[in-house]
């Protein structure tokens, strides 16, 4: 059993990016720590850090439900794509490093989605 991550417009031929429960866990995890925090310190992860003393344009993606919760809007969407590129672009030169390739390509993936969902105005379904 796992989690995707797809675009509401209704196209079974969309992309779509999916990982396994952990999997998704552990890419949030990359996530935060890029963008300077631990994700177990924030409050709904284990810790009481509350979500507005981070400032990152992904907390809509960090503090999501994994599988239930609203759907990203299309706003949403198109206020993460620059930052998760940037995030790309930085650790690409990560050497041989399996799993940060791994967590890179899952961003990739991911971009495409936020792409689709901004481009169609439509929101990013978690499924």
């Amino acid at each position: 059993m796992g989690l995707v991550l797809f675009p509401g417009d209704d196209d079974v031929t969309s992309p779509d990016v999916s990982w396994s429960y952990s999997g998704f866990s552990m890419f949030r995890q990359w996530l935060a720590q890029a963008e300077g925090f631990v994700l177990a310190e924030m409050h709904g992860f284990g810790g009481d850090r509350p979500w507005n003393s981070v400032s990152t344009p992904l907390a809509p993606l960090l503090d999501h439900p994994d599988d239930d919760g609203p759907d990203l809007t299309p706003a949403h969407c198109a206020a993460m794509l620059p930052r998760l590129e940037a995030l790309i672009d930085r650790q690409q030169h990560g050497g041989g490093d399996a799993v940060l390739q791994r967590r890179i390509d899952d961003a990739r993936q991911l971009v495409t989605v936020l792409r689709l969902c901004r481009d169609k105005d439509v929101e990013l379904i978690f499924g």
